[in-house]
Formats: C-alpha cells, structure tokens, sequence
C-alpha cells in the first residue's frame, strides 16, 4: 500500500524543499497543505464522486476533486465576503462535509471502490515532470522574488504587486474594486486571484507568502496532474496523458532568440508565476475538457452537466481567453457531426448553449463590455517583422515553429487516420486551431492576445502526444477503445521497443539544451525588421538537415525517431527561460520595478494597524523615471503590502485605461481627485483632509524621495510611522 503513494510523497517533498530552500516558515507550508488538503481537495472530490459516472483512478478523483473544490471555494469566498463575514470563511468545507456524514446516500462516497490500478511508470513520469518543473520554478522565480524586500536594491516583476493587489482586496471586498483607484470597479478576470486571498484567509498564512510561494507551485503541481489524468480519460491512454504533461510543462517554445522574450509572446512556462490566472484557469480548464468529451462521446449522466455548469461559471472569470476557445472547439465539432451523421448533436449543442450563457455572462457582467485593449487587427503580432511577401511568408513559418512545434503530433495523427477523426478529437483539434486563430485575428498593446494560444494549449497538448502514441506504437492504437486498452498501453511503455525511443527524446532535447546553453543565445538587431526570426529560422533548417541526414542512414522506424526529435526541440526553451534568471538575479529576468525594504516595510505597518476598509492616500503614482514630464502610473506596491484600497495609486492598468495611445503613460482620467491626494501631502488643510475623510482615507503615505511633505501635515495629522524614507500619517478620527 505504502508504494502506491511513494510518488505522491516524492512530489509533495520537491514542492515542499523548494519552498523550504527559499525562506518559506515550515508553519506556513504545513498550515497551506492542511487548507489544500481538507478545504479544497476533501469537499471537492466528495461533491466530484457524487456527480461524476464511474470511477476511473483514485489520482483522477483527487485531481478532478481538487478543481470542483476550487469552483466551491469561490462561490463560498462571495457568499461569505460580500456580507463581512470573512473571517468565517473557514467553516464552509462543513457545508460538503456535514451532509455527506450524515445522508445515507452520500456517505458511500466516503469510500470508493473499483478503481483502475495507476501504472507506477505513469505516477514516477508525471513525478518527474512535477520536480522538474518545480526546479525550474525555484530559480527563476522562487529565488529572485523574497516574501518581504530586505534591501533597498530589490526589484520584481511589474505586474506582481497589481496581481496581489487584487488578491488582497479579495480578503475584504466581493465584489472587487481596483485596488490602486478605490470605488472604480474591476471589471478583470480575477478570480485566481479571489482564491489566493481566499487561501490566506482559510489557512492563515500571511498573503505575500501565499503569493509569491506557496501558491503558484501547489496549481503548477495540480495542473500537470490534471493534463496527465485528463490524457488518459479522454484517449483511454495512460501514457498519452504523461506524454501531455511532458509537453504542457519540460517542453519550451522552440527558438534560438534568447530564453525570456520569444518572437510572438512570452514563455508559457514564465507566463505560470508571471500571470498566474492562467495557471489557474488551466487548473479548471482542463477538468472542463474532460466533461466535454464525456458529452460528445453520449457518456454523459446528469452529474456531468452540473460538472460542466460548475466549471464554465468558475471559468467566465478564471482568464477571459478559456471559454471562447472551448466554445468555438465546440461549435467545430458539432458542425462536423452534423456534416458526418447527418443528424443533429443535440447533447453537443447543449453544451455549446451553456458555453454561450457563461460567455455572456463573462462579458457584460464581470467585464462590464470593457475590451480591455483586444481589437480586431489581423496579423499585428507578425506585421513588426515583415517588409513584403516572402517575410510574411518567412515569419508566418516561424510563427509555426516557435509557438506551434510541440503540436506536431496533431499533424501526425491526422496522416495516420487520413483525416478521419473521432469526435473527441475533432473538439481537441477545434480547441488547438481556434487559439492561435483568435491570436493572428486580434491585437493588444501589451501582446495579451497570446493567451488565446495559452488556452489552446491545453487541448493541443492531449491530442498531440495522441498522434505520438499512434505513430510511436500503431499496433496498440487500434487496442485504445477494448477495456484492457490501458494495460496494453502499459505494456507498450514498458516494451524493449520503446525504451531507446524515450532515451532517444531525453538525450537530443538534453543535447539541445546544452547547444543552446553554450553557444546561445544569438544576438538580433531590427534591420532589417525580420531579423529576429532568422536565428529561428536558421535553426530549424540546420535541424531540418540533420534529420534528413539520419534519415537516409536509419530507416527503421524512422518517422517515430523523427516525431519524436520534432517534439522535443522546444526542450531549451525552458531551460534558457531558467539561465536568463541567472543573468537577472534581482527579481528574475523580466520587466522589473523597484521594490524597496523601506516602502515595504511601511506598507505592512499599515496592514498590521489598519482596518480591511480603510483607504490609503499616496503620494507614490509613478515608476521612477528621468522624464518628470510624464507618469508611468504602473506602481502598485502600496495596495499590494497593504491589502488596502488606495485612494489614487498607479492606474495605468484599471480597465478603463488598457489600450489608450499613449498606454501607461496616459494621464489620470480624473485630475481634480489627483489634485485633492497630492493638496493633501503638500498644501495640507483641515479641509481638504476632511474631504479625504469623507472618501474613506485614515492613513497617509509619503514617499519622501518622491517630495518631502508639507511641514505642516505634521501639525493636522499625527505622525505615526517613518523609517530612513518613508512616513505614515493617521487620519482617524
């Protein structure tokens, strides 16, 4: 019995010594594990057993059972915190837990039998994809981002402290407001971000540490189980879902232009810690495939369609890239069927219909209609590299290559079934297209089209290591619909005949990796503009040549060979996104902003003498410049260590303002509230600190290296904090 779960455990101690290693308190993670344990996986799969047909594997109930509980978790967040009882919030597990004690009818889902063994290769392959990843996690994230600044020096991605913002505003407001303008509302995708707070709230640890570690690992680790289990459900093969998680989370974009920016987007693994909504719609995602194919096969029961209404409503609001993609996957295949059979796919369309409301819903509820800068522009993430036709055609193949390469499996089954797809895979196919379609159709000022292709991901990875399977093992695919298709699969993983081919995979993607390590990144200039792309380009065709080489020595079983080098050419990329960190330390190698000791330090005085519902006053608007004639207005530390509303902040990235012209730099829509913060600080009176009061402000905050307050503030308002460059005013009454 113990070695059934000794994977499990190795996991859980990788996850565990990464956080460990960086600074995270044993308490913190302990108190973590028993939130993740008994408030979101305990009454997520009770309620999951309870709707789902049949058991499959007791590691799918889990998983599956982790996503229903995130969906539970959220209703139960609104219901407690929009009427202030969030300190409460921790006894709603005993809204699931009581009943199925004490119905008869739900306490056999206490104890399930029946269930399909785990092939202990399929849980040490996907172990090993966890530590992997895991690894990756602690140094280009984990290591360069502390829980609490130490130094001055200290930097951080920009976009963190908006993101944990919103998460601690998610402990004492439901719905949210954007926390930099207090009152404007969010009109965001933020309910990854509700369940951070939610998390902080349930298990006690502090949000920072929720944030910037315990978090991201635990939804990293959920969802590459998910992909595993989600692989095998839908093409009844345990080894396709190993072969997805390898390629959702150990394979990179291919490229060879450096390990942080790619040609058309950033890294989807950078995008987990730097954009951690889409690992958290990934975690819900995923499920919601699986549902999906449960209806389209006509496997579904009535639990199904509650599953698939559960996860589409936490899904509207998870990342607003998700259902557009599974409903267009959708519409695809019910035309198809249609088109095939002749006959309407009702049980599809009905699906389709309920993907429709929660789209709707999504956009004039939780978005407001806002675009939040998304326009209909074709081709704007090629058009910077092209000068004419053949650089469009240039830069349309490496388009391909560097975001589509690791879906080359979708190409092989297509020619192994001679384009004759079951159902399933039509939706898979559907699902996989449609993202980068929405990505060539649409802008965005800041390239936020690309999570169409992120989503995508999802269902391309699950069909693309399906055609590996197919091409690797062809005698065993006709096996896949036969109840003992999974021991058969079993049986081809563990063959003689399979091993050199996984060798085969581990050392050319180490081989490549340690190519790129030495000899990359190339260095690219913009003249012309299509430069960029040769070193991609150049790549691949030096690639290209060396398997047509090997081609003509080694014809046996040559195409699984060549699939399978094609598949893990991307392996650098992950691997280089990790070697930047090391030549960007301080808070990782991307766009980073300055997060001084000392401003933090002021900020968590703040929250630990505050009220949830007090409102902060800055002087602190703007990213340190050498232009004083314009604002960069991303600045979000103070909402952030706070976990306080801020009167006026940085509002470069409230709704309203995503995608204007001048973009971060455009001015405050609302200068005369401006000009009342600043009077505050610098031509203080009785009056206008009452007309702060009025709007809900008890505390000021001074930046003194931004400009030295008002001698007179001192003598309206006590002082109540300062360090070497920072003080805090008190307006209470």
């Amino acid at each position: 019995m113990a070695r059934r779960f000794t994977p499990a455990a190795v996991a859980f101690a990788v996850v565990a010594a990464a956080l460990l290693v960086t600074g995270t308190p044993v308490l913190d993670v302990l108190r973590y594990a028993a939130y993740a344990a008994l408030a979101v996986v305990l009454p997520g799969t009770l309620v999951y057993r309870a709707l789902r047909r049949t058991p499959h594997t007791l590691v799918e109930d889990l998983a599956m059972g982790a996503a229903v509980g995130l969906v539970l978790e959220l209703a139960a967040w609104f219901g407690f915190v929009s009427v202030g009882a969030e300190r409460w919030l921790w006894v709603w597990p005993a809204a699931v837990i009581v009943p199925f004690l004490a119905v008869p009818a739900l306490r056999r889902h206490w104890v399930v039998r029946g269930y399909t063994p785990v092939p202990a290769g399929w849980a040490w392959a996907v172990t090993g994809v966890i530590a992997g990843f895991t690894v990756y996690l602690w140094d280009s994230f984990l290591r360069r981002n502390p829980i609490l600044p130490t130094t001055e020096g200290q930097a951080q991605y920009i976009d963190l402290a908006f993101q944990m913002s919103i998460a601690g505003a998610a402990k004492h407001q439901a719905p949210l407001d954007v926390p930099q303008v207090a009152g404007e509302p969010l009109h965001y995708h933020w309910f990854g971000f509700a369940h951070m707070g939610a998390a902080s709230l349930v298990s006690g640890v502090d949000l920072p540490t929720v944030f910037l570690r315990l978090a991201v690992p635990a939804l990293c680790a959920l969802a590459v189980v998910l992909v595993a289990v989600v692989g095998w459900r839908v093409s009844r093969r345990p080894y396709v879902g190993v072969g997805a998680a390898v390629l959702m989370f150990t394979i990179g974009e291919f490229g060879y232009e450096n390990g942080i920016r790619q040609l058309f987007g950033t890294q989807a693994t950078f995008i987990v810690w730097g954009s951690p909504s889409m690992t958290y719609s990934w975690v819900l995602l995923l499920p919601l495939i699986a549902v999906f194919v449960s209806i389209i096969r006509g496997e579904a029961s009535r639990g199904t369609w509650v599953l698939a209404a559960l996860l589409l409503a936490a899904s509207t609001g998870a990342k607003a890239s998700s259902i557009p993609v599974a409903a267009a996957a959708l519409g695809i295949t019910a035309l198809v069927m249609f088109v095939s059979r002749r006959r309407l796919p009702w049980a599809v369309l009905g699906a389709l219909g309920l993907a429709a409301v929660a789209q709707v819903f999504a956009t004039a509820i939780l978005f407001a209609f806002e675009s939040h800068g998304v326009t209909v522009k074709a081709f704007s993430g090629l058009e910077p590299y092209t000068t004419g036709a053949v650089s469009w055609v240039l830069v349309f193949v490496a388009f391909l290559l560097n975001m589509q390469l690791r879906l080359a499996g979708i190409v092989a089954l297509l020619w192994q079934r001679r384009l004759r797809l079951e159902p399933e895979q039509v939706f898979l196919l559907g699902g996989a297209v449609v993202g980068p379609l929405l990505y060539l159709a649409t802008a965005h000022p800041g390239s936020s089209n690309q999570y169409f292709v992120r989503a995508a991901f999802a269902f391309g990875v699950i069909l693309s290591a399906w055609g590996w399977a197919a091409i690797c093992f062809p005698e065993r695919v006709a096996a896949s619909r036969s109840r003992d298709a999974a021991t058969r699969d079993v049986r081809a993983a563990g063959s003689r005949a399979s091993w050199p081919l996984i060798g085969f995979g581990i050392g050319f993607g180490a081989l490549l990796c340690a190519v790129q390590l030495i000899a990359g990144p190339a260095t690219v200039v913009w003249d012309p503009p299509y430069d960029p792309v040769r070193p991609l380009l150049y790549w691949a065709f030096g690639l290209a040549l060396v398997f047509a080489f090997l081609g003509l020595l080694w014809r046996r079983r040559f195409s699984a060979y060549l699939l399978t080098g094609i598949l893990v050419a991307g392996a650098p990329g992950l691997v280089m996104d990790a070697a930047a960190a090391h030549r960007y330390t301080n808070g990782g190698a991307y766009a980073v902003t300055a997060l001084p000791a000392s401003r933090i330090e002021a900020a968590r005085w703040v929250h630990d003498h505050s009220d949830p519902d007090d409102v902060v006053a800055t002087n602190a608007h703007c990213v340190p410049s050498d232009r004083p004639d314009v604002c960069d207005a991303r600045t979000f530390w103070l909402s952030a260590y706070t976990e306080r509303s801020v009167l006026v902040e940085g509002w470069a990235f409230a709704p309203r303002m995503v995608g204007l012209p001048y973009g971060p730099w455009e001015p405050f829509w609302d200068q005369e509230l401006l000009a009342l913060n600043d009077a505050a600080f610098y031509e203080p009176t009785p009056a206008a600190l009452d007309a702060l009061r009025a709007r809900g402000v008890r505390w000021l905050v001074v930046d003194r290296d931004i400009q030295l307050e008002s001698p007179d503030l001192a003598t309206l308002a006590p002082l109540r904090f300062e360090n070497s460059r920072m003080a805090v005013y008190s307006l209470r009454s």
